[in-house]
């Protein structure tokens, strides 16, 4: 059970200050009951959905409705397509020894999500105290019987889907990652390729599948006055998911692994010696980190970003027959992003293995890139063939079919750019990863680190550029008539943010492949480890016996060699999905920020003036996100800083290298436990640090939160990219090292795991949760901005501040624990107590 430094559990520090802030919100909102009713309040919650059937589309032979009733089919065979996928993986060929491994992995899973549920549940109870004081009794959306329970509900969905799609990736992930090390022993490196990505496809088409099912189930079966409910607590909840799972999920797996590594240097044993009890949890990580956290981060920013786009139509567009004109157009494009990456797949599938079946050797990257690419090109394609069809004329004008579709390829063009920029400084083959092998040949550790710098410094510029460049066409072509219809009467309010909105959707075009390549990784990682976890080697007759019943002759080296350099392509092509996640984050933010403008603003029609740098409390918003997103990449950090230490520390107090094959699973689930117990640890204090920051910082000021807002978005873009990029560099020149120079051992490769081990949480833990905290932040920021303007309505404004001064305090309190109730040296128990003895 997770216990604080002084045995105490958190949890049952969590709950009082849960019902402490139940108390405090409810204190103050019952002065506001008797104000029920007097005008329409609720925010995003109160948004009613048109009449879908009212439209024809396709010259009149169907209406939008019926037309997105068609879509449940398509999500329903994207959902069979995964299954199929689930099934053939199952089914493949897999030495005992190595499926005992990969089962062995996915039971430590299994402990790890149940825990993480656990802990979710209560995470949410901080949630549903918000909801149920603004939507309950400040700001009620009649009937308040009936949505404040549908809000709740759909929060617990969009948990629940983020879950269930984190348990999927990692059940997938499990069986491929046996079959992708059994396939290896046949001496080719097609099927090392082919088996991971058809995992990822599996995760991608299910992913998708699920979450616009259920986007659609809202849209097509809740009456239209219930829909904003369910789209706000769904989003919400989705994204408290993956904020959690991403975070720990995060902390978890670099604690492992920098575990795991350093043991190479300190007792001079191989990558995954099978006598390191660490081994097991790295193992772990590699899903509770690479597999849960995006998987649970992808579900949650396409639900995200569509309900930021729903939103705007509705508040920003007038006019009901534009407004189902759009929202049908919207999802069919997300049904045709499905058909485009299915598609896109089976004809690169095609190509690889007509290409590659047979050929003892090529780079791996090469099949992935141009899947990318592939996907990417024919769903431009498909956007604007639908888009024709679809939107022939919009508001009298029959321009903006190609106008829309020209924004919306922005974004599906950046989902192929950004990788082939990211690869630039984190694959193999680049000079930026060959300049930190170089650097430290004679600058050890000290010169490689640098040089990773370097890389991520200098990704984050022409990363940068290339978004806005994207974003600035994206912009320009919404200055082309996009705000007015044909007539010259306004079509929408702020069509440029509808524009970086549609960019962030088209972000999200090649949605299963961007998930598909990035669960590439966690997949050809594992793969490795399960090889020298199995100890296949040394099963006696075992090559007999592989040429009995597989009739396979069987190369150990080569088969070791074929995944090293797979495991290579895995960390780059890992390292191109982060900033398109990112990316999607910071441009998505821009549309749900618009949703608090408009309300702050009467619908841009008052205190526009505040949204400037004379208005001093949005300057000074602007200033405090920065901090916020340096204090978080620090907590998060130093969560993985003090884990590792109690990890190293249990290792090499137990690890036994002589008369011993394997460690024993004892002391691996041990490894397990301290892991899980500082991700926690960690979690706990970013998520309640947060959490309350975001209240305190909507209390102080509306315009002031609003600056902060935008702050964390272009703070958090900048630091995840550096971040991401440095920490892929830093791993692929090991694993240069480690496959072309084949120096292990050596003190070159002992220089390239440190910087490996600094790379760790950069690239796993802080960039990659900036994605989500940028979101959930947002998103819960609606909320509770709407739930402090409310109060201050009600109340004054002196107990909107003294509230945000509490709230402050609160989280400046988590903000402390966050280093010093996490420091090495404040922690007294020993390894072996941390680990549940």
């Amino acid at each position: 059970m997770l216990r604080t430094t002084d045995g105490r559990s958190p949890r049952g520090g969590l709950l009082r200050w849960f019902l402490s802030l139940s108390v405090l919100v409810t204190a103050f909102a019952s002065g506001a009951w008797a104000q029920e009713g007097t005008q329409e309040v609720g925010g995003e919650a109160s948004l009613k959905l048109p009449d879908l059937s009212s439209v024809p589309f396709l010259n009149g032979s169907i209406n939008g409705h019926n037309l997105l009733l068609i879509g449940l089919v398509f999500c329903a065979l994207g959902l069979l397509f995964g299954l199929a996928i689930y099934l053939n993986l199952k089914n493949l060929p897999v030495h005992r020894s190595m499926r005992e491994i990969s089962e062995l992995i996915y039971e430590t899973c299994k402990t790890y999500l149940f825990t993480q549920g656990k802990f979710l549940l209560i995470l949410w109870a901080f949630i549903a105290v918000i909801i149920v004081a603004y939507f309950g009794w400040l700001a009620p959306v009649h009937p308040r019987h009936v949505t404040l329970p549908i809000i709740l509900l759909f929060s617990i969905i969009g948990i629940a889907g983020s879950y269930g799609v984190a348990w999927f990736g990692i059940r997938v992930n499990t069986f491929a990652n046996s079959r992708t090390a059994f396939a290896s022993l046949a001496g080719k490196p097609y099927p090392c390729y082919n088996i991971p990505l058809k995992a990822g496809m599996s995760i991608g088409m299910a992913l998708i599948s699920v979450e616009l099912l259920i986007m659609l189930f809202i849209l097509l079966f809740v009456p239209g006055d219930y829909a904003g409910p369910c789209f706000i607590g769904f989003a919400i909840g989705e994204s408290l998911g993956a904020a959690a799972l991403r975070i720990a999920g995060g902390i978890f797996t670099k604690i492992a692994d920098i575990g795991s590594d350093l043991m190479k240097i300190v007792f001079k044993i191989k990558e995954d010696d099978a006598r390191n009890p660490g081994v097991i949890a790295d193992c772990t990580g590699d899903n509770a980190g690479d597999s849960v956290g995006p998987s649970a981060d992808g579900f949650e920013t396409y639900g995200v970003t569509g309900v930021a786009l729903i939103t705007f139509i509705l508040l920003g567009v007038k006019d009901p027959t534009i407004q189902v004109q759009l929202l049908v157009w919207i999802f069919v494009m997300r049904v045709m992003m499905l058909v485009s990456s299915s598609g896109a797949y089976f004809i690169n599938s095609v190509i690889a293995h007509a290409k590659y079946a047979t050929a003892d050797d090529f780079n791996y990257e090469t099949p992935l890139t141009s899947l990318v690419w592939l996907t990417s090109l024919v769903s431009i394609g498909l956007t604007y063939l639908v888009s024709y069809f679809i939107i022939p004329d919009l508001g009298g004008d029959s321009t903006l079919w190609w106008k829309l579709s020209s924004i919306i390829s922005c974004g599906t063009l950046a989902g192929a750019v950004i990788p082939e920029l990211v690869k630039a400084f984190t694959s193999t083959e680049s000079s930026h990863v060959k300049e930190v092998v170089t650097s430290s040949e004679e600058g050890g550790a000290s010169l490689n680190i640098l040089s990773g710098f370097v890389a991520g410094n200098f990704s984050a510029y022409y990363l940068g550029l290339s978004m806005v460049a994207l974003m600035a066409i994206a912009y320009y072509v919404s200055t082309l008539g996009l705000g007015y219809t044909a007539s010259g009467s306004v079509l929408m309010l702020a069509p440029a943010v509808f524009a970086f909105g549609l960019v962030a959707f088209g972000f999200l075009g090649m949605g299963p492949v961007t998930i598909a390549v990035d669960s590439y990784g966690p997949v050809t990682d594992n793969a490795q480890s399960v090889f020298e976890l199995s100890l296949i080697e040394n099963v006696p007759g075992i090559e007999q016996e592989l040429k009995r019943d597989y009739n396979m002759n069987v190369n150990f080296d080569r088969a070791k060699h074929l995944l090293e350099a797979n495991d290579g392509a895995g960390n780059t092509f890992k390292a191109t999905a982060k900033p398109v996640l990112i990316g999607t984050a910071v441009v998505g933010a821009t549309t749900m920020i618009f949703s608090i403008i408009m309300a702050l603003t009467n619908g841009l029609t008052a205190n526009v003036g505040n949204l400037s740098l004379l208005h001093a409390p949005f300057v000074l918003g602007l200033i405090t996100g920065g901090a916020m997103i340096y204090w978080f990449t620090g907590a998060s950090t130093q969560a993985v800083t003090t884990g590792a230490y109690r990890a190293v520390e249990f290792i090499k107090a137990n690890i036994r290298l002589e008369g011993v094959e394997k460690a024993s699973v004892t002391d691996s689930k041990k490894v397990v436990a301290i892991c899980t117990q500082y991700a926690q640890k960690g979690m706990f204090n970013i998520f309640i640090a947060v959490f309350f920051a975001t209240l305190a910082f909507a209390f102080v000021e509306p315009f002031f939160f609003i600056g902060y807002l935008i702050s964390i978005a272009i703070f958090g873009l900048y630091q995840a990219i550096f971040m991401a990029n440095a920490g892929g560099a830093w791993d692929n020149a090991k694993k240069v090292v480690e496959v072309e120079l084949k120096a292990k051992g050596t003190p070159l490769h002992d220089a390239t795991v440190v910087g490996d081990t600094v790379g760790d949480p950069f690239k796993d833990t802080s960039s990659v949760a900036l994605n989500p905290i940028i979101k959930f932040t947002t998103l819960f920021g609606l909320l509770a901005v709407e739930l402090a303007v409310s109060l201050t309505a009600s109340q004054g404004s002196g107990v909107s501040r003294i509230l945000a001064l509490v709230f402050f305090l609160i989280s400046l309190f988590f903000v402390r624990q966050s280093f010093y109730g996490m420091r090495i040296g404040t922690i007294r128990s020993s390894a072996k107590a941390v680990a549940g003895d």
